[in-house]
């Protein structure tokens, strides 16, 4: 199959839908299709290119409406476009749109992750309530398949509701051959709690402020503890100012951003990986939770997180009320203060991700749905 697929950004930017639709598409290039990846240029200065066998076709853009780039090339470059599927994304209009009206123009499948709502505060919220009663719907309509990571999504989201005969839940994976544990780092005196995020308006739905609360909590009973916090962005001050002012300055390390290189280390350095997630209309899944219980890392998260269920089930780690900072503090405790606790949620963790959320399964199930609706 020739798959066409519109993320707003691409690799080597790191986020969610980006580290989804690289991943996928390199586990389909593997199954022997051809993927073309058609995105804003950003970081600026990258050159069209091939990507692990991935074609990537960089457009320039004129900035930002919210999260989503404005590439005034797009509707040209994908007349020019042939595939046998188009493949895109929400919460990221503009991209979105114009695949849909290019399905519609050359009549071939389309296939849309709703990967979470679209929402925005004070003037973008008007702007994402208009785009939601409007040219949403008009793309749900389009759409031939709507993916979903976590069947709890069709519930919460009241933008998806009429669509339910289209909806496919297929989760997000992890690259288990990258994020893999290493006994090296396994250190029975130390209380590391490991954060990641960006750290902008946008993500504060990632809970770190609620962290850092419960940190104060902790430390009462773990004076030594350390939170690490990964990620850039432009409330990194203002995160730090909290940290001052709860008197967490000892407590807690801001790395900036980490590499691609790096990041396996973190997640094997911590005792625990913390993702507190606040809302569930703007967290689609949690990628980052799944990559931390490859690495054999016990997780604490909220039921808002798409691996939330699984993790409870096969006991890899705890959940939590979001929004709760004195269970979140009682949940870390727990299994900061239990070293084999960590160890056999550690391996608990690993096996869930190998058997159910490889991005070698997921492609699989990937690749079955385009050839469903693939016109006969």
């Amino acid at each position: 199959m020739k798959i066409v697929q519109t993320p707003v950004r691409f690799y080597p930017f790191i986020g969610g839908v980006e580290n989804y639709v690289y991943y996928l598409s390199k586990e389909l290039v593997n199954r022997g299709h051809q993927v073309k990846v058609i995105c804003a240029n950003e970081p600026q200065s990258m050159n069209n290119d091939n990507v692990e066998g991935i074609q990537v076709k960089r457009l320039s853009y004129l900035g930002r409406i919210a999260n989503t780039n404005i590439t005034p090339k797009l509707p040209l470059i994908l007349s020019q476009e042939d595939y046998d599927i188009i493949h895109t994304h929400i919460p990221t209009p503009w991209s979105a749109d114009w695949s849909a009206l290019s399905s519609k123009i050359k009549n071939k499948p389309l296939v849309v992750t709703y990967h979470n709502d679209i929402i925005g505060d004070g003037i973008a919220d008007y702007i994402a309530r208009f785009y939601n009663s409007t040219f949403l719907k008009l793309l749900l309509k389009r759409a031939d398949k709507i993916i979903i990571t976590q069947p709890s999504y069709i519930k919460s989201s009241a933008y998806l509701r009429g669509y339910q005969d289209k909806v496919e839940v297929i989760p997000n994976g992890v690259d288990v051959d990258k994020f893999k544990p290493n006994e090296n780092f396994n250190d029975d005196n130390s209380y590391t709690i490991f954060f990641l995020s960006l750290l902008d308006e946008f993500h504060r739905y990632k809970g770190l402020d609620i962290l850092l609360k419960s940190l104060q909590i902790v430390k009462k009973e773990i004076p030594n503890i350390k939170l690490v916090v990964g990620g850039k962005g432009v409330l990194v001050d203002y995160y730090k100012k909290m940290v001052v002012s709860m008197e967490l300055v000892g407590n807690v390390e801001f790395t900036g951003f980490i590499s691609d290189d790096d990041i396996v280390d973190y997640y094997n350095q911590a005792n625990v990986f913390v993702l507190p997630s606040t809302s569930s209309l703007q967290e689609g899944f949690g990628i980052v939770a799944l990559e931390a219980l490859a690495c054999q890392t016990p997780v604490i998260t909220t039921d808002i997180v798409g691996v939330a269920e699984d993790l409870d089930a096969v006991n890899g780690g705890l959940i939590v009320p979001p929004k709760d900072n004195v269970k979140l503090a009682e949940a870390i405790i727990i299994i900061l203060k239990d070293k084999e606790l960590q160890k056999e949620m550690g391996k608990r963790g690993r096996k869930l991700v190998m058997e159910k959320y490889t991005w070698k399964s997921v492609a699989s199930t990937m690749e079955k749905l385009y050839k469903i609706i693939l016109p006969k």
